[in-house]
């Protein structure tokens, strides 16, 4: 029998592009950190789940439709499409729900990218975008943050035939910063009409609503326009993976072509549709957020730290050395943060905003880390 090289086999068979991706960096799961160093009082503060948990209403609805997970999920999402049609004021046709606003991202790329044509977003930014981009042969443009905020005149600037997509994300990943309305008007002005500009406003509802503008109401202007959202942030239901896209009726129906059939499980969907009636929990959650951020500016400032003011539920905030080693030695202390070097940040680290007792031990433990780091040095 042949012997196969399986290197040679992949070598010669895999699409091309794959060799190209970056593997996308998540936070340290709080399950790996207690089975590799054996400590169990963790507080996980670098994925920005919402540290209120789920809504109640979202754990009742979980609750009631347990007996019924032996049933195909609704592949349409009927419900949960009207439910956030008549929130967003849009026809039902224009809403696409996805198993995390991630698989649609994937869609997105699988529906209009061809090998060679070319897409635009900021450096650094939520990484998925480049992932599944890149996957699809495009090329991608990178255009540098400018005082970590988005460089749109930039953005425009690099835009030429072959440009197909043009990512937003507002509030921005890692950095929470947000495009205003002025810039945002201008930008939209200069951008070709046959291009597809997505905004991902994944964090948009914990940003001050006041000076926050989303990116929908281009999308009732006629304009080729996909707003991404999630349940995984402020709604607290990361681990069902549910997300959805606002758009035109006739950008959702090509994007339904390349979607798997009941892509959003059942318990998701149920969650989802309980989570919207429950204002009092999206409240608190922003109130937590806004209180708890507060706190941490306070006490970064205190420590001499530099940070960036953030419209979302984390801060990105400058260690002044290594940010991968600080954030080891905070993992052995029981607290996961995020070392932002995957982000071209080597120095700076991301922190979720956490309930109470949480800032409190995180700002506790990150002063006998950068303590202990200094005796080293000295």
């Amino acid at each position: 029998m042949q012997v196969i090289d399986m290197n040679d086999f992949i070598k010669k068979n895999a699409r091309r592009e794959i060799f190209a991706l970056k593997t996308y960096v998540p936070g340290k799961p709080i399950e790996d950190v207690q089975r590799e160093l054996g400590i169990f009082d963790i507080i996980k503060m670098a994925s920005n789940e919402n540290p209120l948990g789920p809504s109640p209403l979202a754990l009742q609805a979980i609750k009631d439709n347990m007996g019924r997970i032996n049933y195909y999920p609704d592949g349409n999402c009927y419900y949960l499409k009207e439910k956030l049609a008549e929130i967003y004021d849009i026809d039902p046709s224009g809403l696409l729900i996805g198993n995390g606003s991630d698989e649609i991202l994937r869609l997105i790329a699988e529906t209009f990218i061809n090998p060679g044509d070319e897409v635009v977003f900021a450096q650094p930014t939520f990484s998925e975008y480049e992932f599944t981009a890149g996957v699809m042969g495009a090329r991608c443009t990178r255009i540098e943050l400018k005082d970590y905020h988005h460089d749109l005149a930039a953005m425009g600037q690099a835009i030429n035939d072959k440009t197909k997509i043009i990512y937003i994300c507002n509030p921005n990943n890692p950095t929470g910063t947000l495009a205003g309305q002025a810039e945002i008007e201008k930008f939209m002005q200069q951008v070709p009409r046959d291009i597809l500009i997505i905004f991902d406003e994944a964090y948009g509802e914990y940003a001050d609503q006041d000076v926050f503008v989303s990116g929908r109401e281009y999308i009732k202007a006629g304009r080729n326009v996909m707003v991404l959202k999630t349940f995984s942030k402020i709604y607290g239901l990361a681990g069902l993976r549910v997300g959805y896209a606002l758009t035109t009726p006739e950008i959702a129906a090509a994007v339904k072509r390349v979607s798997e059939p009941f892509n959003v499980n059942l318990l998701g969907q149920t969650a989802a549709l309980a989570a919207l009636d429950d204002h009092h929990h999206l409240q608190m959650s922003r109130e937590i957020n806004n209180q708890g951020k507060a706190y941490l500016y306070v006490a970064f400032d205190e420590m001499g730290l530099d940070y960036i003011p953030s419209q979302g539920n984390f801060i990105l905030v400058g260690m002044g050395r290594n940010s991968r080693v600080v954030s080891s030695r905070m993992q052995q202390k029981g607290i996961i943060i995020r070392p932002c070097d995957s982000f071209g940040y080597p120095e700076h680290i991301r922190v979720t905003i956490g309930m109470p007792g949480h800032n409190e031990r995180l700002i506790e433990t990150l002063k006998k880390v950068l303590q202990e780091m200094e005796e080293l040095q000295g």
